[in-house]
């Protein structure tokens, strides 16, 4: 087993984790606190090559692998997660689906204007009021007439939907009705210029305060027959597998914000006197920063793994949906310790583990719920022999 990363792997590391500080880290604060979408860090974003890192290069992409990509998300999410969730839903999300499902001319054509420059980000549209755990549960509906799709309905919570770099999204809609009676799902392009198509006001939130979610609504959205993103019918399938590299990358982005309290706790700890000793010296609090090291590294190395499996072609979704959970469950335990360890002071917005702590709980939402990631968890070993996980 070798668990080094290769030289690209490597300098991609080092090339996010540099960026990481010097760019992002140190406008995280402002950023969370007026709610202010980095457009400028995004362009840079797209000068370093991270915005089409998982994209082949004949489509404008880096050509990066899925661990690379994986090691760049954590790095970035390290130094702030609203840049870390932009980055993620834009590349796991937007960007995948036309990579595996498009054709030659949608690859050429969104991929090109997504990733080159940085003009463009791209929004991929599942969630609904009834569907999002259920991704079954689509309400939005599309009716072919005069070779257009026309589509009716709504979505929520939709990332990097709004910005004023948009390029559109991919939704999900019925287009009919299977044999079984359960409801056909397609995928759709619909570019931000579309008539019919408009976004509702930002939200306000609890964390992601500098990423950008809107609700969306189609009013007799009119697109081309030809804006159908993979097969008709086959959409379901297609956002579920696209839903398994992200909840990886969400993962990473999880390790990120757990080693960024981490690394704020045992700063703290060393600093802050408390009997005249420095609180590190304390079993207490050294405990809590082996139990977080403990988990960081478990987290890092499901997160790893699941990515590789990817890299590798071999199926990923448990692993997928492991890392998802274990991650994002640990960065919440880091943050509370984390404050724990600050004291009063971490109960302070002027500290950064306030901020870290209010954070992480959308980690245990987005991308599949903890409770949805266990099901599928638990179905993928009870379809095994005596429920026992095979070798790998």
């Amino acid at each position: 087993m070798d668990f080094d990363p290769t030289p690209e792997q490597r300098a991609w590391r080092e090339k996010a984790r540099e960026f990481a500080d010097e760019v992002v880290k140190p406008r995280a604060a402002a950023l969370d606190r007026e709610g202010r979408f980095p457009y400028d860090i995004v362009a840079q974003m797209a000068e370093e090559g991270f915005l089409g890192l998982t994209v082949p290069e004949e489509y404008g992409g880096s050509g990066g692998d899925f661990v690379a990509y994986n090691m760049v998300l954590e790095e970035i999410s390290r130094a702030d997660t609203s840049v870390g969730i932009t980055l993620e839903a834009h590349i796991s999300l937007g960007c995948s689906p036309f990579v595996a499902y498009g054709t030659k001319e949608q690859k050429e054509h969104y991929l090109g204007e997504v990733i080159q420059g940085g003009r463009r980000l791209w929004a991929f549209g599942l969630t609904e009021e009834e569907a999002g755990t259920d991704a079954g549960g689509t309400r939005t509906t599309a009716r072919l007439e005069d070779g257009h799709w026309v589509v009716n309905g709504s979505k929520k919570w939709i990332t990097n939907s709004g910005t004023d770099i948009t390029g559109g999204v991919t939704i999900i809609a019925r287009t009919g009705t299977r044999e079984d009676g359960r409801p056909e799902l397609t995928a759709i392009i619909v570019p931000q210029d579309t008539p019919g198509y408009t976004r509702g006001p930002s939200y306000e939130k609890t964390g992601w305060r500098a990423a950008d979610q809107h609700p969306l609504y189609f009013d007799d959205c009119r697109v081309p027959e030809e804006n159908t993103l993979g097969e008709r019918g086959r959409g379901l399938r297609q956002f579920l597998a696209t839903l398994d590299g992200g909840r990886v990358a969400v993962g990473a982005l999880s390790v990120g914000l757990a080693q960024a309290c981490f690394d704020e706790a045992i700063q703290r700890a060393r600093e802050r006197k408390q009997f005249g000793r420095s609180i590190s010296e304390f079993q207490a609090i050294q405990f809590k920063l082996a139990d977080m090291a403990m988990e960081i590294e478990l987290a890092r190395n499901m997160v790893l793994k699941a990515a590789w499996l990817k890299d590798q072609g071999r199926p990923f979704s448990r692993e997928a949906s492991m890392a998802k959970v274990f991650a994002s469950e640990t960065a919440k335990r880091a943050a509370d310790q984390a404050v724990q360890i600050w004291g009063g002071e971490g109960f302070m917005e002027t500290s950064a583990v306030a901020r870290y702590w209010r954070q992480v709980k959308i980690n245990e939402i987005g991308e599949g719920t903890s409770e949805i990631n266990r099901q599928i968890i638990a179905r993928s070993l009870l379809q095994e022999e005596g429920g026992i996980p095979a070798s790998k």
